[in-house]
């Protein structure tokens, strides 16, 4: 495709209807449908949480009654309240009875150090703090490290609330466009964490468009592992079967033994993950020596972070199904492109773009254009209805991603091909994803950098078998012996587990230009070279 040119997705039948007309039926809040579905699929399952199963009927009482309950705790239309949690039900119906007060939810996993669960707090300024202790361990030591009330509610389990905070409450908007649902932090270790701002239209295009592509309907049971603090889990899963009728089974932590006898146990007919989360499953069974019993699945798909062909081509070999693939990031709620369900791709596309958005490809320069005509390479920019609103309180940080005209720079290179087929190429902002989590090297280099025998860290991401993991290269102070032990304990009391590096590597200087920028081209080739020993 040309380059600097805008293109806009065709629109295209999803389950049989345009998807225009998907569009225009959109609700103004995310709860809308869901209170729909209580009436019209009232005894249709809705919700499985453990040994709690709710019907469509059941959820929304839940909901309305958790309106009620967030009234009497001081909870205001355009206020905002921060969960930290992991998937359950609790998590469901507060993001749900927000959604009719006009309320935000910040949605915070629980496994982030106490650091960050703090920055971002800090940034946030909630109503009220939320902890889904029943579900989440790590929820019940920041909600005591808090000194949060602990709660137990009759229907959605053990709780801890925070005391009432002064906080100004943000303009109500009519508009589904322009409320905001949820908010999904990218970062928060060091320096201000950048909130981002998903309204409710935004989020309900994911649900309807993608999860319409993948034949979301009543009937269908969802395995719903897939962290809802990540927007993965909020939109695509979460919203996507609740939108659409289906059964979500809200889990709140992979476990390669759990997911294979649910399957098997609960007829799971959709899955969805990260690679890596594939990759586990697949070593489980064979360390155990078992076959695969899935006997009702129809749909699997990976995201969240880059499916390699080896992963692909031995997930569908044990499953029997394809293995579907698609693109996107928080900013844009987050789903840019998938592969549709009639397709069969051996490559690693990861699809056409969603239909109707708008997408541009913008030249890097000389190095990273191909000279073979249809076969341009540049920085994907995209514009529609899923896209952010901006990052809360960072008029400096949105604008340096967000045009006014609502562009958004992803940041990330990509190409397509002649059938309109997207391919990633490389990203651009040197994230990492490590089992479907964003992970910024700064973050991570930071907490590094902060123990006293450290100079110098430099952290890149190593790609593996269905992941990707964190490497740090770190450069000390001359003539001081660091004990490895010693430094890995500090980190681990800094950083969640996931940003934990897999390998530390001890330098005497780190490579580096003449005006001192650290090569990280070549530390990511060392890494990578490490690996392959």
């Amino acid at each position: 495709m040309a380059l600097s040119v805008p293109y806009q997705a065709p629109d295209e039948k999803i389950f049989g209807r345009l998807a225009s007309e998907l569009l225009a039926e959109l609700p103004e809040r995310l709860s809308t449908r869901v209170l729909e579905n209580a009436k019209r699929l009232a005894d249709h399952p809705a919700l499985v949480d453990g040994n709690v199963r709710w019907s469509y009927a059941e959820l929304g009482q839940e909901i309305h009654a958790a309106y009620e309950w967030l009234a009497n705790l001081g909870i205001r239309p355009g206020d905002r309240i921060m969960t930290v949690s992991e998937n359950c039900r609790a998590l469901v119906v507060l993001l749900l009875a927000a959604s009719e007060m006009d309320v935000w939810v910040a949605i915070v996993n629980s496994r982030l150090s106490a650091q960050e669960v703090d920055l971002i707090q800090g940034n946030c300024l909630p109503r009220r703090v939320f902890y889904t202790c029943e579900a989440s361990p790590e929820a019940s030591q920041h909600a005591e490290r808090h000194a949060a009330d602990r709660y137990q509610h009759p229907q959605l389990g053990g709780l801890a609330i925070s005391p009432l905070f002064d906080s100004e409450p943000e303009p109500v908007h009519a508009s589904g466009a322009e409320q905001v649902a949820a908010m999904i932090y990218t970062s928060g270790t060091t320096g201000t964490p950048k909130g981002v701002m998903l309204t409710h239209r935004g989020i309900l295009y994911i649900a309807s468009i993608s999860g319409g592509m993948r034949h979301l309907s009543e009937g269908q049971r969802v395995y719903g592992v897939l962290p809802m603090s990540h927007v993965f889990g909020l939109s695509s899963v979460c919203m996507g079967s609740l939108y659409n009728g289906a059964c979500l089974y809200t889990v709140p932590r992979f476990e390669a033994a759990q997911l294979l006898a649910t399957l098997k146990e609960e007829r799971i007919t959709v899955l969805q993950g990260v690679p890596a989360m594939y990759a586990r499953a697949l070593e489980y069974l064979k360390r155990e020596q078992r076959a695969l019993e899935a006997p009702a699945l129809i749909y699997i798909s990976a995201g969240g972070s880059p499916l390699d062909s080896d992963t692909k081509k031995r997930v569908e070999a044990a499953f029997g199904l394809t293995l579907h693939n698609g693109y996107g990031l928080t900013e844009a709620s987050p789903t840019i492109s998938q592969t549709r369900i009639e397709d069969r791709h051996q490559s690693s596309t990861v699809g056409r773009v969603l239909p109707l958005l708008e997408y541009r490809l913008e030249p890097l320069g000389s190095s990273g254009t191909s000279e073979k005509a249809g076969d341009e390479i540049g920085e994907l920019w995209v514009r529609g209805p899923n896209i952010m609103k901006g990052y809360f309180r960072q008029p400096d940080a949105t604008r340096a991603t967000l045009t006014e005209d609502g562009w958004l720079n992803t940041g990330d290179i990509a190409k397509l091909d002649h059938d309109d087929q997207l391919y990633i190429v490389g990203r651009s902002k040197e994230l990492i994803i490590r089992s479907g989590f964003n992970i910024y090297p700064p973050d991570v280099e930071a907490v590094i950098n902060e123990h006293p025998a450290v100079t110098l860290t430099a952290v890149v991401g190593r790609q593996v078998a269905g992941n990707e993991e964190v490497v740090a290269f770190v450069q000390c102070e001359p003539g001081i012996e660091v004990d490895m032990a010693e430094l890995k304990a500090f980190i681990a009391e800094r950083l969640a587990p996931y940003k934990r590096p897999t390998q530390i590597m001890l330098m005497d200087a780190l490579p580096s230009t003449a005006s001192g920028k650290i090569l990280k081209g070549r530390l990511r080739d060392l890494a990578q070279q490490e690996s392959a020993l």
